[in-house]
């Protein structure tokens, strides 16, 4: 292959990936996803050499991170106040071990398990790998779950495999469906084999079409709660001064004053930026409100549990006051906003890895959480609702769910459209009201199957009010999790196992 094909190739690789980021909110334009990766699969199979696949895939992911997490450059230079060169940096770092660590082992692995393999089999080992890798970076070093294919059939006619399969379900169809597209444009004839595939996508379509509006959950036995979620949309470049917290908590006062006889009184992540065992006055004071008035208050602030092994011990909590009762402290914490990974040789070099509040350490799974009036409540605080098993773990036994955020990192970047897309994804693969409050937008109530029934202006001061029922019973997603999904991946790869013994190695 001629330098100048080769360099075509990689770039149209990148193109492809980057025009991925317009699949997803706030573009929306979904066929776009199905195209994207039906471009990397031709490329894949285009390639001549190994590493000719992995370079491709490395362009692809490059494409695809630097234009869909380009929320991270405001972080990092907004509000980490990283100049704008080091700021660029640190964002094409980030963009490029995202693409080392999942998008070029696709390559790798498609390169060395697809040759000599038919067309049929090749859709399914490519299928298989690309779910697999949206699952590896889920979890590997803590996961970063953004961007996933199955995101982009939220609003389709096929959303409703969602609560049987979860998002990785829908990943599935979208890159099965993607590969077929590409193996048409490979072939200019001899499309018979693939036909079976045809169906099962068919199949697959139908299924979601069919199921979109079933209702795996129903209300539960009690009323409605009234509910007040308050937007108090605190600039963050003053939220955590201490000079400041006299106005952010009257703020919340003023706001939430006429809403106390609402069931639900509910404030977003870290609505008051000081510990709670640092104001004993003003808990006590919220305390007899919400007491008098029957109201249960749930509230975002940190919590300082001690000291242990010479190391403070804090957490990002959710408080219950009033007819609210418990706590809840955040599980999944985000790397350098929350901790920062090898914290004794970065803390302090610039300002974005020191942080306020980038101290904190994870609750423990065993905690009993948050109940409203003895009800128990799934709770979740900003980047823990993207991990779509851990939602729906969190979610069995209780009827509602309840997320705060403070979506303000992200300025007015993207970011804040693709999290709240992942946010109505959970509301569907639990078959649950969500209840969503931030700290400026989006703030919105989600209906079971993920439709925004009422949401307020973003960027300003506001109280969302309605009612929020509470459900009952379990979709099969809450049952099984990604499981079905993962295996069934893992006997697509298995499929091209047998053949690969006997090829021979391509060169490097």
């Amino acid at each position: 292959m001629s330098k100048q094909k080769l360099w075509s190739g990689h770039l149209l690789a990148g193109l492809a990936g980057a025009s991925a980021t317009l699949a997803f909110s706030p573009f929306d334009y979904w066929p776009v996803m199905g195209l994207s990766l039906a471009v990397l699969f031709i490329l894949l199979n285009k390639s001549d050499t190994r590493r000719t696949a992995v370079l491709r895939s490395l362009f692809y992911g490059f494409g695809l991170y630097s234009t869909g997490a380009s929320w991270v450059y405001v972080s990092i230079h907004q509000f980490g106040d990283a100049p704008v060169a080091l700021a660029v940096v640190l964002t094409g770092l980030f963009v490029l071990l995202l693409s080392v660590l999942f998008l070029a082992p696709v390559g790798f692995l498609y390169s060395r398990l697809a040759s000599s393999q038919p067309l049929w089999r090749k859709v399914l080992l490519f299928t298989g790998l690309w779910v697999l890798g949206e699952w590896l970076r889920s979890w590997l070093f803590t996961g970063f779950p953004w961007l996933m294919a199955g995101y982009t059939l939220l609003d389709t006619p096929f959303s409703g495999l969602a609560p049987l399969t979860g998002v990785y379900g829908l990943s599935l169809l979208v890159a099965l469906t993607s590969s077929l597209i590409g193996a048409l444009a490979l072939v200019k004839e001899d499309h018979h084999k693939l036909k079976p595939l045809f169906v099962v996508v068919a199949l697959l379509a139908y299924g979601g079409f069919a199921l979109k509006n079933h209702p795996w959950t129903t209300p539960d036995d009690e009323q409605p709660l009234s509910f007040s979620a308050v937007q108090g949309n605190i600039s963050q470049a003053i939220k955590w001064e201490p000079n400041h917290l006299n106005k952010t908590v009257q703020k919340y006062w003023d706001l939430s004053e006429p809403q106390w006889k609402k069931d639900l009184v509910f404030w977003p992540e870290n609505a008051i930026p000081t510990f709670y065992q640092y104001v004993p006055a003003l808990m006590k004071q919220l305390e007899t409100q919400a007491t008098q008035t029957d109201t249960a208050l749930i509230l975002g602030m940190p919590w300082y549990e001690g000291e242990k092994d010479n190391r403070r011990i804090y957490y990002n909590s959710l408080v219950g006051i009033g007819e609210a009762s418990g706590t809840y402290f955040k599980q999944k914490l985000v790397p350098f906003g929350e901790f920062v990974p090898f914290e004794s040789l970065i803390r302090g070099i610039i300002h974005f890895f020191d942080l306020p509040m980038s101290s904190f350490s994870a609750g423990t799974s065993e905690q009993t959480g948050l109940s409203i009036k003895d009800k128990p409540v799934a709770t979740y605080i900003c980047y823990e609702v993207v991990y779509p098993d851990f939602v729906a773990d969190e979610a069995a036994g209780k009827g509602m769910l309840l997320t705060v955020s403070n979506d303000t990192w992200f300025g007015t970047s993207i970011g804040p459209e693709q999290h709240f897309q992942m946010v109505r994804m959970r509301s569907l693969e639990t078959g649950r009201y969500q209840l969503r409050v931030t700290n400026d937008g989006i703030t919105a109530l989600i209906d079971p199957f993920g439709k925004v029934l009422s949401t307020i202006p973003r960027y300003q001061a506001g109280v969302l009010e309605g009612s929020l029922q509470g459900m009952t019973g379990s979709t099969p997603f809450m049952n099984f999790g990604s499981w079905p999904v993962l295996i069934l991946s893992l006997l697509l790869v298995a499929l091209s196992l047998p053949l690969s013994g006997s090829l021979t190695r391509r060169s490097a």
